[in-house]
């Protein structure tokens, strides 16, 4: 079995297979280190159990603190994606997308205000989170939104990575879908030092889930639609080749030499989330799936200098394509939206002559 060396100690690199049985609900031996048998989620790690209350610390939720199953148990996807902007707005895209009403007098709340950290929304089956920047952030995340899953028992969840990214041969404004992962050495697995021991963790993405979410490209679409590999680096400077960061000791020359090494190596683009978020998911045993629009060909330069909203028009992309899968998944026309007006205001214009007559009487 390989192992990576280091100073401390060496781990192999994990086999999911390998975990050992485990008891179900029933009390029945299983060979599933990551599901019951209904489908929900099992979680790799037995000292949850015996927790008075499992605080999801980055969330503000708790296991004793809130009806968890109660709030969360009917979610079948969850979406994040980096900042908490851009999520709102996918929120409210997912609603009208798939037809979801709110009560009269409601509206959306971000559910994890008081965290001051992410961002959640939950728009009946879909949650959606901002994920902020990097390894780090992300994996802070996944782990505590993979314990709000087991909380919650939502049977067989599927996670979406929506995000943005520069593509390696590919032109700004198109979409990449993740085959798989690797890190800047082009290592398919996260690398994580535990307890003094360097752990890998394999990148594996749902390759099925993939190539579905590719095949509902439609021919007006603005873009085109890649399955390739993600390089996913630990910097936005140097770790991607850049020229222009406050630190460089290499040529463009060295940089395009990197550049085009990797495109050989079927590496289609480049962002700073995919490793974790592919390897915590396969951890799980949750079906993942990451979909990002580029922002700029990097084998034509670093710096993006397409105009705001154009940006802006790119990023509602990623959120395109896994809407058609979310409303496909529960059985609804994927071609339109299932409203096509804000709820309750069916004409804006009235709305605010109503509001301005109503304001004159007292």
């Amino acid at each position: 079995m390989p192992c990576h060396e280091i100073e401390f100690g060496m781990f192999p690199l994990e086999e999911e297979e390998e975990e050992g049985r485990q008891l179900d609900a029933n009390g029945e031996q299983s060979t599933d280190p990551t599901r019951f048998p209904d489908g929900a989620l099992r979680l790799r790690n037995p000292h949850i159990s015996e927790m008075e209350q499992d605080i999801l610390y980055h969330l503000a939720l708790g296991s004793g603190s809130h009806d968890l199953q109660e709030m969360f148990s009917d979610v079948r996807f969850v979406c994040m994606g980096g900042t908490p902007k851009r999520m709102e707005q996918f929120a409210y895209y997912i609603m009208d997308e798939i037809g979801y009403k709110l009560p009269a007098g409601t509206t959306l709340l971000d559910i994890s205000f008081q965290s001051y950290r992410y961002s959640m929304y939950k728009v009946g089956p879909v949650l959606c989170f901002s994920h902020g920047m990097g390894i780090p952030s992300v994996g802070i995340l996944l782990h505590e939104v993979i314990k709000l899953m087991y909380h919650a028992k939502c049977r067989d969840p599927i996670f979406f990575r929506l995000g943005t990214c520069g593509g390696i041969g590919i032109e700004g404004g198109n979409l990449v879908i993740s085959e798989s992962a690797v890190d800047g050495l082009l290592q398919p697995y996260l690398e994580l030092p535990v307890l003094g021991q360097m752990q890998r963790r394999p990148a594996v993405l749902d390759r099925q889930l993939a190539h579905d979410l590719k095949n509902l490209r439609r021919e007006d679409d603005p873009f085109t639609v890649t399955v390739g590999k993600t390089m996913c680096t630990y910097d936005f400077y140097e770790g991607q080749g850049r020229l222009d960061g406050a630190f460089c000791d290499y040529t463009e020359e060295d940089k395009l030499a990197f550049l085009r090494k990797i495109h050989a190596e079927n590496v289609v683009n480049m962002e700073m989330e995919s490793l974790c978020f592919a390897a915590l998911c396969h951890h799980a045993g949750v079906r993942g799936a990451v979909v990002c629009v580029t922002l700029l060909n990097r084998l034509h330069g670093d710096q993006v200098s397409t105009p705001k909203e154009v940006l802006n028009k790119w990023q509602e992309y990623p959120q395109m394509l896994v809407a058609r899968y979310i409303k496909k998944a529960l059985g609804l026309p994927v071609a339109v939206p299932q409203r096509s007006h804000p709820q309750v205001v069916k004409c804006p214009r009235q709305a605010q002559m109503v509001r301005q007559q109503s304001a004159s009487f007292e």
